[in-house]
């Protein structure tokens, strides 16, 4: 099938009718600069009492979110950091997961103006990976030691959802063994890939989609239409409701994102929590993640490094703290395209996951594993640390790092893992989860260095265990004992 004919059958209009109320979609512009406009009465009493709902695991109001955003004093904003880091602490502890993305084709059928991969870019050098090439890739980056990627595709008939399907079979299929001689395996695989149609989403669900990640990059309409001219991804609408399709289609974990730079960065904060309220009106499920990537350089692109919504460090770490407390028991994902100093001060206000080691050229993780150059990337990376720095750097600071993939495996996901998160039960076993995922680690990849320090963390997350009411009142104490042991004696892949 030729492009122009397979652009033309993608698009179901029925699958965005459906989702419609009154024929309109549920980003109302008007309704969010009103909001925006509207609660500018930030005093710390009228704050506080907003925080105070985070710190309950509440999802925050439109209008109280608004309120935060428009807060000015930048003593209040401390404060705000802390309750955000706090909240963090009781819905998540103080674990920190990771995952590396795996870039399998950067053809592409759009025309968006920030990014390497449009098609006019002829700078680009075009690459759909074969399966040999996917097994070189995941062989790399288990070597790292990571359990879990997210794999990621342009918008192009040769990376179809039968294309990532088969792909996600052959990253699933790969077995490495580690310094220590066990067998390590892909355990989870998400997917940031374009908008699909219900049924092929189904054919993503039979074979093991972890999440469902599409960002709709900006949430106002002119802007969007201005940086997505041409293509598949002009859309609005087919976009927008992305996410609604793979609930239907049986994918209950789902992630969302913007990509701040493109326009107001308080806008597009207000368009992630409306994205937010409207899934969980429909299918009673809100995303899984958000994600908020920074617009960064890329090869061929003006827009990119000249739009006047640039935003700043300072705003940056603000509205990843403002989505932390308004959306308190939801998963957050800052990327390898921020530098260290910045990714190290986030994490800090209630980050979830990170990206490490991270390669994002076609066939990257191959030509690093020979010393090869890498070819020009979709973005900027500003983050390249390996894995073992940065899970170093993190136990300095007492945050564990967790490849743990327990929940999903165990059917904690959908509405399951939310009202779990909102009660602070998840965290519960996610914290013995980390422990033995990280003890996996440290045993199997880690530097020297960092397995010192490493086992001083294990020791005080034990003392926390040992003291806490939950593992003594559901008997998870001798169980985490025991599967420890098992796996400081070579076993893998236990989990509560």
């Amino acid at each position: 099938m030729d492009t122009r004919s397979w652009i033309d059958q993608v698009i179901k209009q029925d699958q965005i009718d459906k989702y419609l109320i009154n024929g309109k979609d549920f980003i109302n512009e008007n309704e969010i600069h009103n909001k925006l406009n509207m609660n500018k009465d930030c005093s710390k009493e009228k704050v506080r009492a907003i925080l105070d709902k985070s710190l309950a695991v509440e999802r925050l109001s439109f209008d109280e979110t608004a309120t935060l955003l428009n807060v000015t004093d930048e003593d209040m904003w401390e404060e705000m950091y802390e309750v955000a880091a706090e909240v963090k602490r009781r819905v998540y502890d103080n674990r920190i997961v990771f995952f590396a993305p795996l870039y399998c084709g950067n053809l592409c059928v759009n025309s968006c103006r920030y990014c390497g991969f449009r098609k006019e870019n002829a700078g680009e050098e075009r690459k759909v990976l074969t399966a040999e090439e996917i097994r070189r890739e995941t062989d790399y980056i288990l070597s790292q030691g990571h359990k879990r990627v997210i794999v990621v595709y342009g918008e192009h008939p040769k990376t179809d959802a039968k294309y990532i399907a088969e792909s996600m079979k052959t990253v699933y299929d790969v077995k490495k063994e580690s310094k220590s001689g066990r067998n390590s395996y892909i355990r989870r695989i998400n997917v940031n890939a374009a908008p699909m149609s219900i049924e092929d989403l189904k054919m993503l669900k039979e074979v093991g989609i972890g999440t469902y990640q599409v960002f709709q990059e900006t949430y106002h309409k002119d802007t969007y239409k201005s940086a997505h001219p041409k293509g598949l991804k002009a859309n609005y609408r087919w976009r927008l409701y992305s996410l609604h399709r793979a609930m239907d289609a049986g994918i209950d974990d789902v992630a969302i994102g913007a990509l701040f730079g493109l326009y107001d960065w308080r806008f597009e904060v207000m368009g992630l929590l409306y994205h937010a309220d409207d899934l969980e009106k429909q299918f009673g499920i809100g995303p899984h993640t958000i994600s908020f990537p920074r617009l960064t350089p890329a090869s061929g692109s003006e827009l990119s490094i000249a739009s006047k919504y640039l935003v700043n460090n300072k705003d940056f770490k603000k509205l990843v703290t403002v989505l932390r407390l308004a959306v308190p028991y939801t998963g957050l994902i800052i990327t390898a395209r921020e530098n260290p100093e910045v990714r190290d001060e986030v994490v800090k206000v209630g980050c979830t996951q990170l990206d490490a080691s991270t390669k994002i050229g076609i066939g990257a993780y191959d030509k690093a594993a020979h010393n090869e150059k890498e070819d020009k990337q979709q973005f900027t990376i500003g983050d390249n640390r390996t894995l073992d720095q940065v899970v170093n750097k993190l136990a300095e600071m007492g945050k564990i790092t967790s490849f743990c993939t327990a929940g999903y495996r165990c059917g904690r996901t959908g509405d399951k893992i939310m009202n779990l998160l909102e009660t602070g039960t998840e965290g519960k076993f996610c914290k013995l989860n980390a422990v033995l995922t990280f003890r996996e680690y440290l045993d199997d990849y880690a530097t020297e260095e960092t397995k010192k320090i490493g086992e001083e963390l294990i020791k005080k997350e034990f003392e926390e265990i040992n003291n806490m009411e939950f593992y003594k009142n559901n008997k998870l104490l001798s169980v985490i004992n025991d599967y420890y042991k098992r796996i400081s004696e070579g076993e893998r892949d236990l989990y509560v």
